[in-house]
């Protein structure tokens, strides 16, 4: 339990360092050799952290503490108690497997997230226009 809220954590950290880096970063600033290769380094320890350990964290503590293995049945013949008539058998793997499907699907949501703010950092929102004493919108025609 302790190394998948810790390593889900830490994800959450790193992903707020990007938030906190974009918002400090000017958006016309010319990138050096050494920064782009120290970017590209954090960017892929980041997507083997998201995309590897914290999904593997979930599916080792899902079948060692919580015993959710494919023996122990949820749903259908040989369930203890819920709906044991039921024709389709669902087992606690299976919903170890849809969680980390789940936990897969939040990353890659945050990730192009990241990457659309990455990408729009320094665009100006739309500008008002200029408006008459009365509060309509000055036109020129």
């Amino acid at each position: 339990m302790t190394a998948f809220v810790g390593s889900f954590l830490l994800s959450l950290l790193m992903g707020a360092s990007i938030l906190w880096y974009a918002k400090r970063r000017p958006a016309g600033q010319l990138l050096t050799w050494g920064e782009a290769m120290v970017a590209a380094t954090y960017v892929f320890f980041i997507m083997l952290w998201i995309y590897g350990v914290v999904p593997h964290q979930w599916l080792t503590y899902a079948e060692g503490e919580l015993k959710w293995r494919s023996d122990s049945i949820l749903i259908g013949a040989g369930s203890h108690g819920f709906l044991k008539s039921s024709p389709i058998s669902v087992s606690k793997a299976t919903i170890s497997d849809l969680v980390a499907t789940l936990i897969y699907g939040f990353y890659l949501t945050g990730h192009v997230a990241l990457w659309a703010i990455w990408q729009g950092r320094g665009k100006k929102q739309a500008t008002e226009v200029e408006t008459s004493s009365y509060g309509r919108p000055l036109v020129k025609v």
